[in-house]
């Protein structure tokens, strides 16, 4: 059954997982999803001192079921996809989408965090803070 989470459910929940913007509600979210996917296939155990049926806590999940960590498997996707945007021709609009500025006016309040923010966030994780994110592609 846990063939069938990492080959059916987990490609399709994480589908365009590469561009999205993961928020800490997102990531929470999405660590809630793994595990109740995971409590389903991984049923119930039986308690045989407190004679009750008994659900598997997070941290008794992860050592069952020892599995890349979904964040963590986004953010790589989204690394590697920045790699490949950066490497495109400068005409193409993926590249100018991430490159170009836009013009226009911006609306009131706290800017979004774009696309770019979320790498530069993953490198500073990763301990390249000194670097260009480009140049690092």
């Amino acid at each position: 059954m846990i063939k069938i989470d990492r080959t059916i459910i987990f490609p399709f929940a994480l589908c365009g997982c590469e561009t999205w913007l993961l928020a800490l509600k997102e990531e929470r979210r999405l660590r809630v999803f793994e595990n109740r996917v995971l409590r389903r296939i991984i049923a119930p155990t039986w308690d045989e001192v407190t004679e009750e049926w008994k659900k598997l806590h997070n941290e008794e999940l992860n050592d069952v079921y020892s599995s890349p960590n979904s964040i963590r498997m986004i953010k790589s996707r989204r690394m590697r996809w920045e790699w490949h945007v950066t490497r495109m021709e400068e005409r193409r609009v993926e590249y100018r989408g991430l490159v170009g500025k836009p013009e226009g006016r911006r609306p009131h309040g706290r800017p979004r965090r774009r696309w770019e923010d979320n790498i530069k966030m993953d490198l500073h994780k990763m301990v390249w803070w000194d670097m260009d994110w480009i140049d690092v592609a």
